[in-house]
């Protein structure tokens, strides 16, 4: 496999060339304003992913500069995303911060294999049907976990599982705080409400529209819950929050924690490349540029085992930051780079202050983020729309999301499409046999002949579709009636063809040549052909026996006939 180098080189590097003071500014400026907006949501996050607040934003500074540094978008913005709060909590629950340690720094690790073999471009083939069925999973499960702040349940432990958490929550919601409920609708409205405001006010008031909502609900719950003196579960009632700089860990590391974080390292590893990749194809389209996906994913990677060895938890491309780069200007990864480092000043200068925020304010924050990925509006076209086979692998992904787990999900789901998939790949592939070919013009297809009779003892089948496992036993009913002295192959149809359908026609040619019938194939693709020489069937045949065209196909059956 030759190695291009291009296309492993950071997109910072390939930018700078025509790198400007203007673009610098703007830059900035976007940087600025994407860390305002990531602040609340990192901290939000952390803690709906039972971590201290400050990891999150641990994450968004580390894995954001090297996503960003070494990444293959010019847009791109990193840090914790939603998605991974399902799959956090159950290590945490599981393994403890050690475990998530190690999960993280795995998926890491086997990112940068992907992008190392150059799957970034395979991370397509995951269907539609299974990424809309867990995020939407995902969002139900998220929002869920939010009612017992949002109502002031703070100090009420719930249980892990999803039908077991809701009976807690009917359970304890006599005990609502009305005073968290208050904030916490306060602060759903100002994040609906505020955009449309903003929409309505003059271009001249620009700066006031780049303020983030969620940034606005906190400064006001928390002036209402500070002045009014409310009984409201903040931050620093819950957590300890530290503006002290991330300092490395190492993680305790076994054989057996290893085998058993495998699998969650690699869910987490799979959803950080779906959703690197798609936010970084939604970029494209908005600024009219290309990434490189083999180059992210190292990226990806990179930024992921650094967060972890930081104390962060795993990070990968956040679409809704990465739009409001570009809407605010930034083109070039140096954007990115600001995000971080303003976080860290932020971290430094200001964390101290963010035990005041209410905890209703952040479920309202965290509301508004599962609302916006669970796509309602893309599963009410997809059930109304799809196949039935799509519909059930997306339903199937949903609901063991829901009521199971992550990993559970994904492994079933991409196992059932997969199975669909060949069910229906098997239903297109057909084998025929034939006496007469049908006359049609032969400029429209030359290589068809016109109406002949099929020499005596001879057998003519046709063969529609790719040749795979799960068809192969429609063609070893070939073997079923041995009379003819040929049977002519016409594989004009077949595509492709994989190892077990090689080893089902091997075993064909050889009850063939038992029955002394000789096999002569017609019109046979470059990849079956390929396949076929590799493995020496070409020579078992003889390649004499091997025709361009049914016309020399034929031809050849007569003389073999002939011959006898």
């Amino acid at each position: 496999m030759k190695v291009n180098l291009n296309d492993y080189k950071p997109k910072l590097f390939s930018v700078m060339k025509d790198y400007n003071k203007e673009q610098l500014i703007k830059d900035i400026i976007s940087g600025i304003i994407v860390a305002l907006i990531a602040l609340p949501l990192s901290i939000a996050l952390a803690i709906a992913s039972n971590v201290d607040p400050q990891k999150g934003i641990y994450t968004a500074i580390i894995a954001g500069f090297f996503i960003a540094f070494l990444g293959g978008s010019r847009v791109q913005i990193g840090g914790p995303t939603a998605a991974f709060v399902v799959i956090i909590c159950g290590i945490i629950n599981n393994f403890g911060p050690n475990g998530l340690l190690i999960a993280t720094i795995m998926a890491g690790i086997i990112m940068i294999i992907f992008g190392i073999c150059k799957a970034g471009n395979l991370i397509k083939f995951i269907p539609y049907t299974v990424t809309t069925g867990f995020t939407a999973g995902i969002a139900v499960t998220l929002a869920v976990g939010q009612v017992k702040d949002f109502v002031g349940l703070s100090n009420v432990s719930l249980p892990s599982e999803f039908i077991e958490k809701v009976g807690e929550l009917v359970k304890h919601l006599k005990d609502t705080n009305l005073s968290a409920l208050f904030v916490g609708l306060g602060a759903l409205a100002i994040l609906i409400v505020w955009p449309k405001l903003m929409r309505l006010l003059p271009d001249k008031l620009k700066y006031i529209k780049l303020i983030p909502e969620s940034l606005i609900a906190i400064l006001i719950t928390t002036a209402i819950v500070k002045v009014a003196e409310l009984d409201v579960f903040t931050i620093g009632k819950l957590y300890d929050v530290s503006s002290k700089l991330p300092s490395p860990e190492v993680p305790k590391i076994s054989f057996d924690i290893i085998r058993k974080l495998l699998s969650p390292a690699f869910t987490i590893a799979i959803l950080a490349s779906i959703e690197s990749l798609l936010s970084a194809v939604v970029a494209d389209g908005m600024i009219g540029s290309r990434h490189k996906p083999n180059a992210e994913l190292i990226a990806q990677g990179v930024g992921n085992i650094a967060s972890a060895m930081f104390g962060g938890i795993p990070a990968t491309g956040a679409i809704a930051r990465t739009a409001a780069n570009i809407k605010n200007g930034g083109r070039t990864p140096i954007a990115g780079i600001v995000h971080s480092i303003t976080l860290l000043i932020i971290l430094v200068v200001l964390m101290p202050y963010a035990k005041w925020i209410p905890m209703p304010t952040l479920a309202a924050i965290l509301f508004m983020v599962a609302y916006n990925m669970s796509g309602i509006g893309k599963c009410i076209r997809l059930c109304k729309k799809a196949p039935k086979s799509d519909i059930i692998v997306f339903a199937l992904t949903f609901l063991l999301t829901v009521f199971f787990d992550l990993v559970v999900a994904i492994e079933v789901s991409l196992v059932v499409a997969a199975a669909l998939f060949l069910k229906r790949m098997a239903d297109t592939t057909d084998v025929k046999s034939w006496k007469y070919i049908d006359e049609i013009d032969e400029n429209e297809d030359p290589d068809n002949i016109r109406l002949k009779e099929v020499p005596k003892g001879v057998l003519v089948y046709e063969i529609s579709g790719p040749m795979f496992f799960g068809v192969t036993d429609k063609f070893l009913e070939l073997v079923n009636d041995t009379s003819a002295d040929v049977v002519i192959l016409r594989m004009r149809g077949v595509p492709a063809i994989d190892a077990s359908a090689l080893h089902a026609m091997t075993d064909i040619l050889n009850k063939f040549k038992k029955d002394k019938v000789t096999l002569v194939l017609s019109h046979v693709n470059e990849q079956p052909l390929h396949m076929m020489q590799k493995a020496k069937f070409d020579e078992d045949v003889g390649k004499e026996n091997f025709c361009a065209n049914i016309d020399e196909a034929l031809l050849r059956a007569q003389e073999i006939v002939k011959g006898k």
